[in-house]
């Protein structure tokens, strides 16, 4: 039997923008992260965080937005804000009935940038 990829378990594209879609609403109405959101462009933060996942997890999919350290310089995000977004990834995908090690390998896909979604204009200095 041949293994799945992770893209075809999280339900190809259209499952994946269902979780994204369902992550940014618990994002935005979260007391802690959604003033992050306020002036967002939602729908192109949905589709550029659609795109990263599809990628991540083997689908076709490429992630052409700017790089992640460059879309967040501008953001104050601390360590408890990403701790605070993985937790609500973590809710989303269980939501989703996604399996544990899929799960995982979702929310380790998000955490590889921890430093690149910290970092400020000041590090480049």
């Amino acid at each position: 039997m041949t293994e799945t990829r992770l893209y075809d378990r999280l339900g190809g594209r259209e499952g994946i923008r269902a979780v994204v879609d369902e992550f940014y609403d618990r994002l935005v109405a979260d007391d802690e992260l959604g003033p992050f959101f306020e002036d967002a462009d939602l729908e192109m933060l949905r589709r550029t965080q659609t795109e990263f996942l599809c990628e991540a997890a083997g689908g076709p999919e490429s992630y052409d937005a700017a790089p992640v350290r460059e879309a967040h310089l501008h953001v104050p995000f601390t360590e408890d804000h990403i701790l605070r977004a993985i937790d609500i990834l973590e809710e989303t995908l269980a939501a989703f009935d996604v399996p544990e090690e899929d799960a995982d390998k979702v929310v380790q896909a998000v955490a590889a940038y921890e430093a690149d979604l910290l970092a400020t204009p000041a590090d480049d200095e």
